[in-house]
C-alpha cells in the first residue's frame, strides 16, 4: 500500500470540502493506493451527523464521490466530474463508533466515462454503503489546462508511476 500525496495543497484558492487538509469545515480525506483500489480511512466527527449520532447521508455520499474522483486522478491519470452516482445505504453509520474505510476501484471504462465501485465499511469491517459512480473524464491535456491536474508523478512521494 502506498500513500497518495495531495498535489493541490498550496494552490491559491484550493479549499476542497472533501480533501483539503486546510478546510476547517471539510472532511480532510487522505488516500492510499492498494493494488487496483484506492483506500481512505476517515474518522467521523459529531458535527457531520444527521439523526442523533448517525452520519448524514450527504456526508456518506461525499466521502464516496471524493474517493471516486481520486481514483480517476490516480488510476486513469486524468481529471473528471461526477456524471452519475447510485448509492445503496445498507446500514446506519454512527459518528462515535470509530473510523470508516472507503474503497474504490474502476470496473468499466468506455470512451470518456469511467464506472467505479465504491464501498464504505464501518470500524468492524461491515459494509454500510455501496455506490456505482460514473465519472466523465477529460483528456490529460484538458485536465491540465482547465482542472489543475498535475503530472501523475506528483501524487506520490517517491514520484513513481
Amino acid at each position: 500500500m502506498r500513500k497518495i500525496r495531495n498535489p493541490f495543497t498550496g494552490l491559491k484558492g484550493y479549499n476542497c470540502f472533501g480533501c483539503s487538509p486546510d478546510n476547517p469545515l471539510g472532511l480532510k480525506m487522505t488516500f492510499y493506493e492498494d493494488g487496483d483500489e484506492l483506500l481512505s480511512v476517515w474518522h467521523p466527527e459529531s458535527h457531520f451527523q444527521g439523526y442523533l449520532n448517525i452520519l448524514h447521508g450527504g456526508i456518506l455520499a461525499t466521502l464516496m464521490d471524493e474517493i471516486a474522483s481520486w481514483t480517476v486522478y490516480v488510476k486513469h491519470k486524468a481529471a473528471g466530474v461526477t456524471s452519475k452516482m447510485e448509492i445503496r445505504f445498507l446500514k446506519a453509520v454512527f459518528a462515535d463508533k470509530g473510523q470508516l474505510t472507503i474503497r474504490s476501484r474502476i470496473v468499466h471504462t468506455r470512451r470518456n466515462l469511467i464506472d467505479m465501485n465504491v464501498r464504505l465499511f464501518d470500524n468492524e469491517g461491515q459494509l454500510c454503503s455501496e455506490a456505482m459512480v460514473t465519472y466523465f473524464t477529460y483528456s490529460e491535456k484538458k485536465s491540465r489546462e482547465s482542472l489543475y491536474y498535475p503530472d501523475h508523478s506528483a501524487f506520490f512521494e517517491d514520484h513513481g508511476n
